[in-house]
């Protein structure tokens, strides 16, 4: 078998075409979600409802914290899809609007002083209520306790 060894020339015109192809590639995939922008607001709302209904239905006890895999099967979306979806629509991976949501509820539940933040960790769908302090912390700059003694001071 004879082998010619190919120029340089060559190389950089493949790897050219290469990155060519790639870029259009890029631009096949992001144009779905231009062409698709009123579809994509009805499902970012559709999301938004799952969402908040997901808290509101108890199933955080039963079945634990919302993941994203969960709501792209709810709205009939591969994982990735949905998570590029989101993504683009509010800058925020669809995990971090997840992990925003939990927060939100989760402060809005320390004003009840009745409940200890393990309860609090529970209610949300957490197995172990530190891994809802670590979150907490993370998002927020200060615990849960710290938070609400905040709010009690003021």
């Amino acid at each position: 078998m004879n082998c010619k060894r190919s120029d340089k020339h060559s190389k950089k015109l493949i790897a050219s075409n290469i990155e060519l192809f790639l870029n259009y590639c890029d631009r096949f995939y992001d144009r779905q979600f231009i062409t698709r922008d009123n579809v994509n607001k009805g499902i970012l709302e559709k999301f938004e409802e799952l969402l908040n209904g997901f808290f509101i239905s108890g199933k955080p006890q039963t079945i634990g914290l919302p993941s994203v895999a969960y709501f792209a099967e709810e709205l009939h979306l591969s994982a990735n899809y949905f998570g590029d979806l989101i993504k683009k629509e509010t800058g925020k991976s669809a995990k971090e609007y997840i992990q925003d949501k939990i927060i939100e509820i989760a402060k809005n539940k320390t004003f009840d002083t009745d409940k200890t933040v393990n309860k609090i960790a529970y209610e949300l769908g957490f197995k172990y209520p530190q891994h809802f302090t670590r979150l907490f912390k993370q998002r927020v700059g200060v615990t849960p306790n710290e938070y609400r003694n905040e709010i009690q001071k003021n």
